[in-house]
């Protein structure tokens, strides 16, 4: 058991609270291990999704088949995201979490909210957030790990082997092939230091925040996990509706994944696995590519589910009753800000903050009275938006009748969960970066 790597995470993220609960200033000073690691990820998910996407439209060959493929995935990430924002408002109608406060806004900060942000700004309309897409120069794309801008461009390179042909590209796609192996064999000694980065994290969170906080921000918390759990549960519904997949199966093979997004509170730590578990699970690398980061994007169902009940305890604290017609609109101002915000600083104090502006219903700086709340909330958030892109992606390939269903049922009924200790005692690369075949 103590060689699993699931093991070692879940014995880390305890540690990591003990030592954040008993000596705060220790547990505080562990944050440079969550944060290194967190870079360590980021050190090569730009390359690795480059290569991943080029690769597998060019071994599928089909150029019409990555518009279906988007196409397909942003109606998904669409309708997902309305139902997240209005089962949010729903429960906050019914629960109202921030019922009887009553603030006073002049005792709140109004600088607290560009600390927290540093700096960052929302998406300037839409057509702004377009123009955001589009790089102003390839390599700065690289250099900012700014993944639309590389998705965009592996896109194009991609689509531009298809038109010139496989066999005029072939050098080009065999350095592309072995590039990959090295990229995922670095991944696989990262993940070696996982536990570490789980455990300097939650340190971190416990020992700057405390458990205090759980008490102070009860009902708000326990509305956004409680929404939480049914929106999982509804997950379970539409990924065995709609793609046939045992969801429950598919946790248990990447549970080591789920546990190491839980403890560093960050997607973005998963990434590289989850699409490599995901590939082994049946989904064409050329979906998976496609889908998984657009999703990092688009479809952040638990970031819905907290920004929608986040902005009605907001409303109730500050005593404003939100008829249903504010209510529908502050909606729509949240489906515009919250879409492309993925990894900029506090971007869920940023969407609140210009639905605020936008329709004056509370104070700006009454955000900040999440402030003690929102670390806390981090977890709800990565597990929904997780596996809320792990769904996506069945689903879309199921949609597009290339979902390999006996590949998935092999998988999960293999014991191999730990793709780290797969590499370690093979020595070569999982098979999951071989080129999937639609």
């Amino acid at each position: 058991m103590y060689k699993s790597l699931f093991f070692q995470i879940i014995l880390a993220i305890v540690i990591g609270i003990t030592i954040g609960a008993v000596w705060p200033d220790a547990g505080s000073a562990l944050k440079p291990l969550g944060d290194g690691f967190i870079k360590l990820i980021k050190m090569v998910i730009a390359p690795l999704i480059f290569l991943v996407i080029v690769t597998g439209i060019s071994h599928v060959g089909d150029a019409k088949a990555v518009g279906r493929v988007g196409t397909k995935a942003l109606v998904y990430f669409l309708s997902a995201s309305v139902f997240a924002l209005l089962f949010g408002l729903l429960v906050g109608n019914i629960v109202k979490p921030g019922a009887g406060l009553n603030i006073d806004p002049s005792t709140l900060d109004p600088n607290a909210i560009a600390k927290k942000t540093a700096g960052g700004e929302a998406p300037s309309g839409a057509a702004g957030f377009i123009l955001d897409i589009i790089p102003d120069s390839v390599v700065g794309a690289f250099a900012n790990n700014t993944l639309l801008q590389v998705l965009f461009f592996a896109i194009f390179v991609g689509v531009a082997v298809v038109a010139i042909g496989q066999e005029r590209c072939k050098p080009v796609l065999d350095v592309f092939d072995s590039f990959l192996e090295i990229v995922f064999k670095i991944m696989g000694w990262i993940m070696r230091v996982a536990p570490l980065g789980a455990l300097g994290a939650m340190a971190y969170i416990i020992g700057q925040y405390g458990l205090k906080t759980l008490g102070t921000y009860a009902v708000l918390i326990a509305s956004c996990y409680g929404a939480a759990v049914i929106f999982i549960a509804l997950l379970f519904v539409i990924a065995w509706l709609f793609a046939r997949v045992p969801l429950g199966q598919f946790i248990k093979y990447a549970r080591p994944e789920f546990a190491l997004a839980l403890g560093t509170a960050s997607t973005e730590a998963v990434m590289p696995q989850v699409m490599a578990k995901l590939e082994k699970s049946g989904n064409p690398r050329s979906v998976t590519g496609l889908v998984v980061p657009l999703g990092y994007s688009f479809n952040l169902d638990g970031a819905a589910l907290y920004l929608s009940i986040s902005l009605l305890f907001l409303a109730q604290a500050f005593g404003v009753n939100l008829t249903f017609s504010q209510q529908l609109a502050a909606m729509g101002v949240l489906m515009l800000t919250s879409k492309g915000m993925a990894g900029v600083p506090g971007s869920s104090f940023l969407a609140l903050s210009a639905t605020a502006t936008a329709l004056g219903i509370f104070p700006v700086a009454g955000v900040a009275l999440l402030l003690g709340a929102d670390r806390i909330m981090d977890s709800m958030r990565v597990s929904v938006n997780l596996l809320g892109n792990c769904v996506a992606t069945f689903v879309v390939s199921n949609w597009e009748k290339v979902l390999d269903h006996d590949q998935m049922r092999a998988t999960f009924a293999s014991k191999d969960v730990d793709l780290v200790e797969i590499d370690a005692e093979e020595d070569k690369v999982p098979a999951a970066v071989q080129p999937a075949v639609a």
